[in-house]
């Protein structure tokens, strides 16, 4: 029976090597390492430097149109982003850095003009643009002190194509999202995202007064969502899917030379326990999001201390989320709302004939984070069959929240009740759901999120 288990162990093994042999050949190659001198001491784990260009050569004019993707491209970084696999291979960790920030570029020479140019400051996307992958690398870990392992570039047809192969993505909105510039236009809900509206989506940028940074943790949002779709849509279990996915995306992307066959099917077996809970999201901590500079305008500049502790816990291959107590059992996901809850100020009232159901109201919606009075009181009249939640109609949103903690509660606009929104308990009452705002299960010393906790509910 042990020879019979090894022998299958050893097919499968063999089989699984096979699915992904031959895959390397599409990919386009790059030497971002070429010539590097004084380069970080390496970590541990896997550190793959992810970069998105706004190339558009091979969209069709109908997606042009379609999608927004008109104008010419500015053959420099749209997206960057810095990607940590845990040595163990059970961690993720992804960090946004601005295209914005503010950076010191190496001593190097234009790939386009061939003239030499000394040390000096710009925007991080513009390392791509003067002198492409290798000063690109260069730059980043100069940056971060991070030492990058592999390369991988890509374009709006590479994205458009990989998100179409996995099928599309879910992405939830608590409310209307639109921006003329991507156009983008997606109301409160959940939604199917095909490539094309996928690429809207992780544009986006004139949605809100958060601009990239309200763009980057979509960007984070969508990748949890790409994580949840690959993994739970068994496309790492099943090979023929497998490499119909792996094929799409890896024939229209650049990479280093080293990232090969067995790279793909090291991360393919990792990945297999992979769930969004197993990846964690952050942007690099800012100091400061208007830093001008003479001749470049305004940069990102980074908290350099914050930013230090960041990326040497990278190197230290040590996770940037605050270990959850009991963290092996699944926990259950909140309701996604549009205003947090700590905004929302309520009185509760005791509706019904229970004695204490209002004090316990009242703590369990401050223990979900709610703004109450703590002097919950008795309600007027007869008993209340239904739970009430009163508002006046400025505070519309805030009443929303509310309503979605207490579940089968009935809305009623009030004109002039002011700011404090007014709870009566009803016989109905179930006990009181977990809500939170969107991206506000940010925690511990670098704001990061696990990929559970923004993916949809």
């Amino acid at each position: 029976m042990a020879t019979a288990l090894s022998v299958a162990v050893l097919a499968a093994g063999g089989i699984g090597h096979a699915v992904v042999t031959g895959l390397d050949t599409g990919i386009t190659r790059v030497d971002p390492f070429k010539d590097m001198k004084n380069r970080p001491q390496a970590g541990h784990g896997m550190n793959i430097l992810v970069v998105g260009t706004d190339g558009r050569d091979r969209i069709t004019p109908e997606e042009k149109a379609k999608y927004r993707l008109g104008g010419a491209p500015c053959h420099c970084t749209d997206t960057v982003m810095l990607v940590h696999i845990s040595e163990d291979r059970e961690r993720a960790s992804v960090v946004s850095l601005p295209r914005d920030s503010y950076a010191e570029m190496p001593e190097h020479t234009d790939l386009t003009s061939g003239k030499k140019h000394q040390a000096h400051p710009v925007k991080l996307n513009a390392a791509y643009a003067e002198g492409g992958p290798g000063l690109t690398v260069r730059t980043v870990e100069s940056m971060t002190g991070v030492k990058i392992d592999h390369y991988l570039e890509v374009d709006f047809t590479s994205f458009m194509r990989t998100v179409d192969a996995v099928g599309g993505v879910q992405i939830c909105t608590t409310r209307a999202v639109k921006d003329a510039y991507s156009g983008l236009d997606l109301p409160a809900g959940t939604h199917e995202l095909d490539g094309g509206q996928a690429l809207q989506y992780v544009r986006s940028r004139h949605i809100d007064g958060a601009a990239d940074i309200g763009r980057m943790q979509r960007q984070q949002r969508f990748l949890a969502a790409l994580i949840e779709r690959t993994t739970s849509g068994g496309v790492l279990l099943n090979p023929v899917r497998f490499r119909e996915v792996a094929t799409t995306m890896l024939g229209s992307v650049r990479a280093d030379e080293d990232f090969g066959t067995d790279q793909l099917f090291a991360l393919a077996k990792a990945m297999r326990g992979f769930t969004p809970a197993s990846s964690e999201f952050v942007s690099v901590p800012i100091g400061d999001m208007s830093f001008p500079v003479k001749g470049i305008g305004s940069t990102v500049k980074w908290d350099a201390a914050k930013a230090q502790k960041l990326f040497q816990a990278l190197r230290e291959d040590r996770p940037l989320t605050p270990a959850k107590p009991g963290s092996s059992e699944k926990a259950p996901k909140d309701v996604v709302v549009d205003v947090a809850p700590r905004t929302v100020r309520v009185q509760v009232y005791n509706g019904t004939r229970t004695d204490g159901l209002g004090r316990k109201v009242d703590d369990a919606l401050r223990g979900t984070g709610f703004d109450t009075t703590r002097t919950p009181m008795t309600g007027a009249g007869r008993e209340q069959a239904r739970t009430l939640v009163e508002y006046d109609p400025r505070w519309d949103r805030s009443a929303k929240t509310l309503a979605a903690a207490l579940p089968g509660a009935e809305l009623k606009a009030v004109a002039g009740r002011g700011g404090t929104l007014r709870v009566t308990v009803g016989a109905d009452y179930k006990g009181v759901r977990a809500v939170r705002a969107e991206d506000s299960g940010r925690s511990g010393p670098f704001e990061a999120v696990t990929g559970d906790r923004v993916v949809c509910p």
